[in-house]
Formats: C-alpha cells, sequence, structure tokens
C-alpha cells in the first residue's frame, strides 16, 4: 500500500478522536481499511505458502493447510 494511503488512514483516525467523521470520511475510512486488511492478509497468506517445517531428522515438509 502507497504511503500516503497509510498516511490518510492514520489522518482519519487523529480526526475521528478530534471530531465526528462525516459520512464520506467514514466511508473512505472504511475502504482504506479494507484495502489495506486484503494487503495484510494476501502477503501473510503468501508468507505461509512459504513456510517450511524441519523435523529433527532433517526432513522437510511444506506447511499444509488445514480443512475447514
Amino acid at each position: 500500500m502507497e504511503k500516503e494511503k497509510v498516511a490518510r488512514i492514520n489522518e482519519l483516525a487523529h480526526l475521528a478522536k478530534e471530531r465526528q467523521l462525516t459520512d464520506a470520511e467514514k466511508e473512505e475510512q472504511a475502504a482504506l481499511r479494507r484495502e489495506y486488511i486484503g494487503e495484510i492478509r494476501a502477503s501473510f497468506g503468501a508468507m505461509l505458502d512459504n513456510t517450511v517445517i524441519e523435523r529433527p531428522d532433517g526432513s522437510r515438509e511444506k506447511l499444509q493447510q488445514k480443512k475447514p
């Protein structure tokens, strides 16, 4: 996510502490937060996809996703 968007999220959070946000600001804040969380989830998923478990005997296996 671009630094400008992160700065805007922080700016809106500070404004919310000082005063009530307008409806447009609330919508912007929600959209930016959804985008930010989506990027974090994608990054974390990619990290887990590349995670390997190394057993004491030296064998290695990829981390498997649990089935619901």
